[in-house]
């Protein structure tokens, strides 16, 4: 699946959620959402390396919260991306496969 799919994806599914529950989705509720779900992997992250309570949830119950926490995550920053303008395939281009040799870039591209 491309950025653009999933984009496409989670703005559908945003804009689904903001309608339901009458949400004003302007410039600091992107970013306030990033921190949220960041804030709601890092619990689940703790609760799973039992630095946290897990109550009587399984390893894979807690494996299962990491997942969807990240997905969460991945959502919205790709909501923030969206909002302001940002291309994140062509950035991550940018700052991260620059790094690669060419002959590793040739194949990925």
């Amino acid at each position: 699946m491309t950025f653009k799919v999933l984009l496409h994806i989670v703005k559908t599914v945003s804009a689904i959620y903001a309608k339901r529950f009458n949400i004003n989705r302007d410039e600091i509720w992107y970013l306030a959402k990033l921190q949220e779900e960041l804030g709601e992997l890092t619990a689940a992250h703790m609760k799973a390396t039992r630095r946290g309570r897990s109550g009587s949830a399984t390893p894979k119950e807690l494996h299962a919260q990491k997942e969807d926490e990240a997905a969460d995550l991945l959502a919205h920053l790709l909501l923030y991306a969206d909002r302001n303008n940002l291309d994140l395939e062509k950035a991550i281009r940018r700052k991260w496969m620059a790094h690669l040799p060419a002959e590793i870039m040739d194949k990925q591209v």
